[in-house]
């Protein structure tokens, strides 16, 4: 579905007086919307003792958005360096940070052991030479192979870079054990935009099998799993949301049988980061060209470099058109890149547009601003968070031709390697 009508009717209200103040295009992130969702998933899983939600940090890189997670309890998933860098300038230390990354080089793990440490995520059993001072605290990336069913974007785990092979498990471990390692977490991710809430709970009961399997194997006891991210929205309006409420239930029930056995559960953890913000989002831009060929074509002035997810997935992200539910005509919504697939819309039917119509792209939240770049020189534009008090915060100004042309200055070096 788009954006909440809460979202909505808040726009519906203040969004013209907020561009001509701020100018087009932009990012506006509502509050509001982030906290209500929060709220959902500590309710949902309010049956397990010790659940903790590490929000991934590369859905939305933003102090802003970073400070409300932190305020409502959540750690963060992290993957690189400047996320390190940006969780930790919040106030996050410690086991606060999940660090996942893959093909791990060692200025990362040295910024991964700094300032209070983490939660070490290893990609790989070879990782574990590399570490350059091994932790208390050690969580394996697993990567289980062929799976009785496969999350339609992630694919099949046998085709993914990522992760430990099942073969490799037991030996992981091990090897940990005797680097001194003396506390254990199991982490996987297998899923993106997933709407069935029946995958993640089995990717949930897997871990739990496996956690199983090595506790008995090696003696050792794990204190966590980590489910990972991949919890989706709904971005066109026909699609049913994530049933939050059964998912957690369900993940709940599989955490009493696992105590039941064993005296004991471990903590559960997840890394949401799209459905956390994806939703509570949009790109807010102006129409300032028509063009009439073999279709017709509305340029906004914003492009892919804002957000590359049409361009780069073909994928659907809702469009309203500021003001008008009238007459609609089929149109392609597209940027000025030269670049054919810079393109927000094709072929959509949408109210008839003319220059200076704002317009709204739905679902920005996750993955947007975060994934720009800077092709033909485009600068990627400001951020907002609409708050609840329903004023309109600057929370990042717009790229600048100085922020574009700065690493072109630098001081001369010239080698001769004869």
């Amino acid at each position: 579905m788009p954006i909440s009508n809460d979202f909505a009717e808040r726009l519906s209200q203040s969004l013209e007086s907020i561009t001509e103040h701020y100018g087009t295009p932009f990012h506006l992130y509502d509050e509001k919307g982030i906290r209500n969702t929060g709220k959902g998933l500590i309710q949902a899983f309010a049956g397990i003792a010790q659940f903790r939600e590490y929000f991934a940090v590369k859905a939305l890189p933003n102090p802003a958005i970073l400070k409300i997670m932190q305020n409502m309890g959540f750690g963060f998933d992290c993957s690189s360096s400047a996320e390190l860098a940006l969780s930790r300038q919040v106030g996050a230390r410690g086991e606060q940070i999940m660090f996942t990354s893959n093909n791990t080089s060692a200025e990362e793990f040295t910024a991964a052991g700094a300032d209070g440490g983490c939660i070490l995520n290893l990609d790989d059993i070879s990782l574990l030479d590399k570490v350059p001072q091994m932790p208390e605290l050690i969580c394996f990336r697993y990567n289980p192979g062929e799976r009785r069913t496969g999350n339609s974007i992630i694919g099949n785990p046998v085709e993914s870079k990522y992760g430990v092979a099942h073969d490799q498990l037991l030996d992981a471990y091990g090897k940990a054990r005797q680097l001194g390692v003396r506390r254990f977490g199991l982490h996987t991710m297998l899923a993106s935009n997933e709407l069935n809430h029946a995958y993640m709970v089995e990717t949930a009961r897997m871990l739990l099998d496996r956690v199983t399997w090595l506790s008995e194997a090696l003696g050792i006891e794990f204190e966590f799993i980590n489910i990972g991210g991949g919890l989706g929205i709904p971005y066109r309006p026909e699609e049913r949301p994530l049933d939050i409420a059964s998912m957690g239930q369900e993940i709940s029930d599989l955490f009493q049988v696992f105590k039941n056995h064993h005296g004991y559960a471990p903590r559960l953890y997840l890394e949401s980061g799209r459905y956390m913000t994806g939703p509570h989002g949009v790109l807010v831009t102006r129409a300032i060209n028509r063009k009439e060929i073999y279709r017709t074509y509305v340029g906004v002035d914003a492009c892919m470099s804002s957000l590359m997810r049409p361009g780069m997935y073909g994928a659907y992200h809702h469009i309203t058109v500021l003001g008008k539910d009238g007459e609609e005509e089929t149109v392609d919504v597209v940027g000025s890149l030269c670049e054919n697939n810079d393109k927000f819309a094709i072929q959509r039917p949408l109210p008839r547009m003319q220059d200076g119509d704002i317009l709204y792209i739905h679902d920005t939240g996750a993955h947007g601003h975060a994934m720009g770049f800077n092709y033909n020189g485009k600068p990627r534009p400001k951020e907002l968070l609409l708050r609840e008090d329903d004023g309109v915060e600057l929370i990042r100004r717009e790229e600048s031709l100085s922020d574009l042309l700065a690493t072109l200055s630098y001081e001369p070096d010239l080698f001769n390697p004869g």
